[in-house]
């Protein structure tokens, strides 16, 4: 993986390491609260491919600085420069909407490790994965009122599809944050552990995944996004996700294992 090229202008600015089947991708701005850049969001529209095709990465956590924030934000610095005109404001959008829509469609599983707070940007880039563990301190909250900007249709989409029509006008509309327990409570954050136990638990989340069958968590991702978006027929491409794992060596480990009564090595078995 050419590292330096995928994150281009965005080195520096994120970090990118693997420990086992885990890969962590990391906001290293703490100078500017972790904000996201025009660079960081191209940068991610070109990594998660990569670490999609890396037979090595069953698992990716996002990431602040350790000791938070998870980010600010969008790099609002660059709105009177990149984003000056009209046309400047379009590519901006490209270049968010490119980042945020690889890390969605990201086939394998996808943690956000929240520590201190995610606003605008950062609360779009965590709801787009697919897990989100926060500190009870956190705060989150999704800001284009404050800004005169109308926030994107698959950001919208993807805001309405885990906390519900009702709560993404109240977040939308008021552009107000919300605390740690709110956010757990309209299923925006799926646990809020004590300050300090945040990265053990998403990482031990993480390594849970890791140790599941792959087939099981793509076909899982692609079927829950079908049936969230309201496609529930079983076409040819849901019935090869079926044939896919029947077939699978993960399968075949699947029921070896537990007919033996111990714990399934589905790495070994894609080996």
């Amino acid at each position: 993986m050419d590292l330096p090229a995928l994150l281009g202008d965005a080195a520096g600015h994120l970090a990118v390491t693997r420990e086992g089947g885990v890969a962590t991708i990391a906001f290293t701005r703490p100078d500017k609260h972790n904000a996201v850049s025009y660079a960081m969001w191209h940068a991610l529209g070109r990594l998660m491919p990569v670490l999609a095709e890396d037979d090595d990465v069953d698992v990716v956590v996002l990431r602040g600085t350790p000791g938070g924030p998870f980010s600010a934000g969008a790099d609002i610095a660059e709105f009177q420069t990149l984003r000056a005109d009209p046309e400047g404001a379009r590519l901006y959008g490209e270049a968010i909407d490119a980042g945020e829509q690889a890390l969605i469609c990201f086939p394998k599983p996808t943690v956000a490790l929240v520590e201190g707070f995610a606003i605008g940007g950062g609360t779009q880039l965590a709801v787009a994965c697919d897990l989100r563990v926060c500190e009870s301190g956190s705060r989150f909250g999704v800001t284009p009122a404050k800004l005169g900007i109308v926030y994107a249709l698959g950001s919208t989409a993807r805001l309405v599809e885990v906390v519900g029509p009702a709560w993404a006008r109240w977040i939308l509309l008021t552009g107000d944050l919300l605390d740690a327990a709110t956010a757990l409570r309209i299923g925006l954050v799926h646990e809020v552990v004590e300050p300090g136990a945040v990265e053990a638990r998403a990482y031990a989340l993480a390594a849970t995944m890791a140790s599941r069958a792959r087939v099981s968590l793509e076909g899982g991702k692609e079927l829950i996004s079908r049936a969230a978006h309201g496609r529930l027929e079983e076409d040819d491409d849901v019935v090869a996700l079926y044939h896919r794992s029947w077939t699978s060596a993960e399968y075949a480990e699947g029921v070896a294992a537990f007919l033996a009564k111990r714990a399934p090595d589905f790495r070994g078995a894609r080996a």
